[in-house]
């Protein structure tokens, strides 16, 4: 991407969408999303398995679910042996996609997910989890702790975490940084595939795609928030999700509820906020599931899912459009509360 028009793309995810010129946006997602199908392999589209959905991850040839199993979230209970009572379920449930980070609840939501992954439980999952590390000596550090902690020889995904300042991209590909060391581990065969999330601005993002595109890198999964008010507000949904379909790179979505803030809103509900993610043209959307209550009512949703229809997309939007049209309930773009490696800096390296 040219500078000229990164910036110029860039500019406009400051400026509220109409709901009209939404569903314009969605219908360019439906073209591309097609596109994307149609340039796939015979056989390696979406699947219904059981109860569960499943959709092609990017180009990776790999299939996952629909519905991630949030990693902060299993690391909630007070209870360990609920975490993995709740893991376990899960994925009987058809759960494959595992969401983890060498950080949450200092290592123990990795330690909880290693347990729950015995007894052969491992083998019925795609594996993901995410480092901090800026510098290749940190990020060597953290996959290695991340391993041990999950209790497994490779991780199917390793994503790098919090992409959330300009400087990032050009810390994590310079000559001493972490995609080094990520490179390296899946040369090593401890990591299959390699992605990044973040949660600020769809201007890192892009800058991210941008860099590594001068590094003749190819990412094969991006993680972002993906819900009824980014849709309104410096929106990943308008500006890095096409990109990513064109591209053939595996989409997941996270923060359909931003854990709670989006329906303090009171103008949408928990199914609605799920709902309208997994409509979208996504691989999986990462939720947080810290109950059986909350599992069951998940599961629930998928078994009777079908994609929302034109109409009431635009019911919805328009019912979301002013509670979102300033950020006030997607905080982890207008503030530090979801900045976990701001507020703990030695991670970086």
């Amino acid at each position: 991407m040219e500078r000229r028009s990164f910036f110029k793309t860039t500019i406009a995810a400051s400026v509220p969408i109409a709901v009209g010129g939404i569903l314009d946006s969605l219908s360019s997602l439906a073209v591309a999303a097609e596109k994307q199908k149609d340039d796939q392999p015979a056989g390696s589209g979406e699947k219904i398995i059981g109860e569960m959905i499943y959709r092609p991850l990017g180009r990776t040839g790999e299939r996952v679910s629909v519905l991630g199993l949030g990693g902060h979230h299993i690391g909630r209970q007070k209870d360990p042996q609920v975490s993995l009572h709740l893991i376990r379920a899960a994925i009987d449930g058809g759960i494959t996609f595992m969401d983890n980070s060498w950080d949450y609840h200092d290592g123990d939501s990795e330690v909880r997910m290693g347990k729950g992954l015995r007894d052969g439980y491992r083998e019925k999952v795609f594996l993901m989890t995410k480092i901090d590390g800026r510098t290749e000596k940190a990020a060597a550090k953290q996959i290695d702790e991340s391993l041990k902690r999950l209790q497994t020889d490779h991780i199917d995904l390793l994503q790098h975490h919090e992409v959330i300042r300009l400087e990032d991209p050009d810390r994590i590909f310079a000559d001493d940084g972490a995609m080094k060391a990520v490179v390296a581990a899946r040369k090593a065969g401890k990591v299959r595939f390699i992605g990044f999330t973040g949660h600020k601005d769809p201007m890192v993002h892009l800058r991210m795609l941008e860099i590594a595109e001068k590094h003749e890198f190819r990412f094969d999964t991006v993680q972002m928030p993906l819900n009824v008010m980014d849709a309104h507000f410096r929106s990943f949904q308008h500006l890095v999700l096409p990109l990513l379909l064109k591209k053939h790179i595996g989409v997941l979505g996270m923060k359909s509820m931003a854990d709670g803030m989006i329906l303090k809103s009171n103008v949408v509900t928990p199914v609605e906020c799920l709902q309208y993610s997994i409509s979208l043209p996504i691989s999986t959307q990462i939720t947080g599931i810290d109950s059986m209550d909350v599992l069951r009512q998940d599961l629930d949703l998928v078994r009777s899912f079908k994609p929302l229809t034109l109409e009431q997309t635009k019911a919805l939007l328009a019912r979301t459009a002013a509670a979102a049209a300033d950020g006030q309930y997607e905080k982890f773009k207008t503030g530090n509360h979801f900045d976990d490696t701001a507020k703990n800096p030695q991670w970086l390296g």
